[in-house]
Formats: structure tokens, sequence, C-alpha cells
């Protein structure tokens, strides 16, 4: 087992980088690799203690788990994200204190997101365990989203779990609860209902052929008539994880993190994952 590709994971000896690492423990332990746990201190004497005990408490729920701890004094975000850069996966909590106090939920946007060089896993939500039971919720924005569709397919399929597309119309005047003002047959309804069409051909086309590479995933899409953030915070409270792409803007300057990603890194019901794309 090679340190390449490894899941890496922030702590500071907080109840919320206490979820964090058993998460990325799960996950370290689904993918078959390293687990790197990592404490920026601005002391590295005081770090003994708690990645001690980071590392006997991954052991005692994974005893066959390679775990390699990392005291780095400095910014926690700096080390994190040279962390990343062989990662498969880095993973932190939405706040924390001590040497992570700078990981607080207001930071983790413009700075870890914005500079990790492998999917972050935000942990959000009050559930305490890893349900592989629940659905993987995609956010989808347009077709071209498929980097970020095809890696909600592959953590469908390492949970043994079902992909839950979630598409937002662009348009929001028309409420499917309520009849249309517009007759079926007039020329602004037919407009309309071809708008639909097209909007909800968006994730077919996102994840055609893609789903032939994963075979084995169910796939359920839908196509809602709401705000993008509202809808997919609402959709949370069912799913083990959200995934939603981040834009980068020529890799120099980072993601671009949009409303509906601040909104779920602010109030998902379930851990965030945050795929960078160019």
């Amino acid at each position: 087992m090679t340190h390449h590709h490894h899941v890496a994971v922030g702590v500071d000896g907080s109840l919320i980088s206490t979820r964090a690492l058993d998460l990325a423990a799960a996950e370290a332990a689904r993918r078959g690799t390293t687990l790197r746990v990592v404490y920026a201190v601005a002391d590295r004497d005081e770090a003994g203690p708690v990645l001690a005990a980071a590392c006997a408490r991954v052991h005692q729920r994974y005893p066959t788990l390679t775990v390699v701890v990392t005291a780095a004094e400095g910014d926690a975000v700096r080390e994190l994200t040279r962390e990343s850069a062989d990662a498969a996966l880095t993973v932190v909590g939405t706040r924390g204190l001590g040497g992570f106090a700078g990981l607080a939920l207001g930071a983790v946007s413009p700075r870890l997101a914005a500079h990790t060089h492998s999917p972050l896993l935000v942990v959000r939500g009050n559930r305490t365990h890893d349900d592989d039971h629940r659905d993987v919720l995609l956010g989808l924005e347009s077709d071209i989203d498929a980097e970020t569709a095809r890696y909600a397919m592959r953590e469908a399929e390492r949970r043994g779990a079902r992909l839950l597309i979630l598409h937002s119309r662009t348009h929001r005047h028309t409420s499917p609860e309520l009849p249309s003002p517009i007759p079926a047959t007039s020329p602004g309804q037919q407009r309309l209902a071809l708008h639909d069409r097209a909007e909800e051909a968006v994730s077919r086309f996102a994840i055609s052929g893609i789903r032939e590479e994963h075979p084995g995933v169910e796939v359920e899409s839908r196509t809602v008539r709401a705000a993008p953030a509202h809808a997919l915070v609402e959709a949370t409270r069912d799913a083990a994880v959200v995934v939603i792409g981040s834009r980068r803007a020529g890799g120099r300057h980072g993601a671009r993190l949009g409303p509906v990603a601040h909104a779920l890194l602010h109030r998902s019901h379930c851990p965030v994952l945050l795929v960078p794309t160019e």
C-alpha cells in the first residue's frame, strides 16, 4: 500500500474534528488507502497527545488501516492544501478550536475550497455515523458537469448506494403545484414546455456514457422548479453525502464558489463533497 492518493484529514482535538476523523477513516477503509492525519499548531510539541489519541481511535475501529500522523507548524489551510496534492480526498470539519481555528466555517469556502488539489469533504449535519444506505446526492448545474457527475457515480458505487441527481430549472416564476395561468395551447405555454424538456435533458446528457461505466449503480434524476440552493439543502435531509462541483478559474486563482456551494456549507444536513473542476 502506497501513500499516493491517500485520504487526508485535519484534526485539532475538537468534537467536530473527531467527526471528521471518523468520516475520513471510513473513506480510507472504503478506498483501501492510507489515512494521513494532520495537526497544524504553533508548537509541534503540543501535537503529540492529540495525534496519539486520533491514531488510537482509528485503530480501534480499523485495526488494519495504515495511519500516518503529521504535526505541522504554521497555517492549517496551507498544510492541508499541500497534503491534498497527492490525496484522493481531503476532509475537514466546519469549525474547530486550537490549531485549526482557521478552519472556521467562514474560512473553509474562500481558502481551503479554493486551493485544494483534490475533492474536499466538509463534515456537516448531526448524524454521528456513516450511513451507506442513504442516497448519494448530486447537485447538477449543466451538461458540462460531467466530471462532477462521474465522481458522484463512483462515490455511489463505492457505497453501494443509489445516485440521486437534482437539477433545478432556470426559470422560477411558475410553480408546479399551481395551475398555469397560460393556456396549454398558447405559444407561451408551448415555449415553457419546450424549455422544461430541454432542461430535463441536462442531467441525461451529463451522465450519458458515465452510466455505462457503472451499470450497477441505480440512478434517479429529478428536475425541480425551485431555487437550486433551497432544493438541494432540503434534499440533504435524506442523503449520505451531497456532491457539487467547484469551478476553477484557470487553476491559479482557485475556485469560485457560488451561492449553492455556500448555502450547502452553511445549511446542509449531511456532509458536503466539493469536486474541483476546470
